[in-house]
This record gives structure tokens, C-alpha cells and sequence, in this order.
């Protein structure tokens, strides 16, 4: 099931510059019976991101009631609890060239799709994680929006096939580890929660702001610093967020193995607990 611009289709513009330069966003929604889990965060996100980008006005009200009408449709076509709504959008079609034409109009897209499989046993006994040897590049006036270009992480996700390996970390060109290629990254030593910086580099998740927010809503001591793998190798405990899979506790980074500490089992329940109530207050 596919909207573009409020119409059912399949086909965009060759024209549009989504296509030709990755001149856009996008976000991924859970859907749960229908509903879409933290709509307001992600719709807040697109917004900063497209002023950010300097992306004409969009019709956010349309915009929401497109993604509430395709989840409804989804669930009583399928009846399939779990989703994925899927948000782009684009400056629009414009001619050759990188500037962009005065007269844009932004293209949006929204599409819905089956949730990820993923075993239960990630969130209960932990992943297997490994160092990528891309790099993330440095560009402050890009770090923390998820725009269309991914190609550090497609290069980064294509270093590995190994199953027994779920996520890989990325570091930035000075060293400092930024994000994993598809999650955020947390960690605990001894009673402080860090995460990595996100103003040269990386995308500031969904997820990744809703757990800072409950970590300093239950009084846990939170700092966003640089991280360098040795530091991150010392950790006490160490978890990787995004809005699909929530939260997933780290049980070996390379060669390092980790307990899945109480801090990590409290901020699932805390999580849980959010997704409940936002859940229950649409």
C-alpha cells in the first residue's frame, strides 16, 4: 500500500529530486493494531528536518491523517498487529542541476510494510555486535537528520553477513565511535548513561530522544560525550535503540562480552511502559 501525495500510486517523477540527489527525509514508524507508536515524535523530527533542509511548506495535518488512515487500512485488511508505516519526503521535481528550482513543490510518500521478524531472543538475551570499517563522514549542517543519502550505511550494512552478527558500529573520520547502521548506541559506566554526540555525525533517532527523555525523567544521570572504542570496550553494560526494535541489550561487541545489566532491564520496562500509555491515550 502506497500514497504519494495523498494518491494511491507506484510511480514517482523521474524528475524528482529524491531520485537524483537524495534531497530529502525519512522516517520508519512502528504501527501496533493500527496505530502508529510515537507519531508526534516522528512527525516533530520531519519538520526540523525539512527546515533544516529548507524544504517547502508541507500539509503536516494531511501528512498525519494520511499515515493514521493507511495503518487503519493495513490492520483490518491483514489484521496483522504489527507494521511499518514508511514516511519520504522530497523537495520535489526540479531540473538538472543542484540548485534547487524556486518553485518546488515537496513530494511526500507514504508506504506500509510487514514488521521485521526479528527473534526474541535480541531483546531478552542480547545481540552480537562488531566494529565497521566505514567511516562516517563529518558535516555538522547535515548530523542528526536522517536525510535520503544512506550510503555510508549501505556500504557499512554490505561489510558483513554473517547471522550470528545483528548490528555493526560506525565511527566518525576523527575515530570517535557515532551509531550503529541501522540504531543509536547507549552505555553505562558505573552510575552514568552515556551516548555519543550527534553534532558532526549520525542520525538522532526516535527512540534515542525518548529514552534520554526517561533516563533524566527517573533521575539517571545522562551525558553525550565523544566515544572512543576503548572507552566504549569498558563499558558496564550497553544497549542500541531505534523505533522498530526499541531497545536491544549488547552481549559481545567484538571479542568483549557483557552482562545485560538492571539499568538496561529497567529502561525496557520504562519503554514499554511509554509505548502503553501513548498507545492508549489516541
Amino acid at each position: 500500500m502506497l500514497l504519494i501525495n495523498g494518491e494511491c500510486a507506484d510511480q514517482l517523477q523521474v524528475s524528482d529530486r529524491g531520485l537524483h540527489y537524495g534531497d530529502g527525509l525519512f522516517t520508519t514508524i512502528e504501527v501496533q493494531a493500527g496505530q502508529p507508536v510515537f507519531l508526534a515524535y516522528h512527525l516533530g523530527r520531519l519538520q526540523l528536518g525539512c527546515a533544516r533542509l529548507n524544504i517547502s511548506p508541507i500539509n503536516w495535518r494531511q501528512l498525519l491523517i494520511e499515515v493514521e488512515t493507511l495503518s487503519q487500512q493495513h490492520y483490518q485488511a491483514t489484521d496483522l498487529s504489527c507494521a511499518v508505516v514508511k514516511i519520504i519526503i522530497t523537495r520535489g521535481s526540479g531540473g538538472r542541476g543542484y540548485r534547487p528550482p524556486e518553485d518546488c513543490h515537496a513530494t511526500r510518500i507514504v508506504s506500509i510494510h510487514p514488521f521485521p521478524d526479528y527473534p526474541p531472543q535480541y531483546w531478552q538475551d542480547g545481540i552480537t555486535v562488531r566494529f565497521c570499517a566505514t567511516r562516517l563522514g563529518l558535516n555538522p549542517s547535515l548530523a542528526g537528520i536522517k536525510h535520503l543519502n544512506r550510503l555510508e550505511q549501505v556500504l557499512a550494512r554490505a561489510e558483513w553477513s554473517d547471522s550470528a552478527i545483528q548490528e555493526g558500529l560506525m565511527l566518525d573520520n576523527k575515530g570517535c565511535v557515532i551509531e550503529g547502521t541501522m540504531t543509536n548506541l547507549f552505555f553505562r559506566k558505573a552510575q552514568i548513561v552515556y551516548t555519543p554526540k550527534l553534532t558532526q555525525a549520525g542520525v538522532a533517532g526516535i527512540m534515542r530522544m525518548i529514552v534520554m527523555e526517561l533516563l533524566m525523567r527517573n533521575g539517571i544521570a545522562l551525558l553525550e560525550i565523544e566515544v572512543s572504542q576503548a572507552k566504549l570496550l569498558a563499558a558496564d553494560e550497553l544497549f542500541v535503540t531505534n523505533s522498530l526494535i526499541g531497545l536491544w541489550p549488547v552481549k559481545q561487541l567484538e571479542q568483549h562480552c557483557f552482562s545485560i545489566g538492571s539499568l538496561t532491564r529497567d529502561v525496557q520496562t520504562w519503554l514499554a511502559q511509554y509505548k502503553h500509555d501513548s498507545l492508549r491515550l489516541v
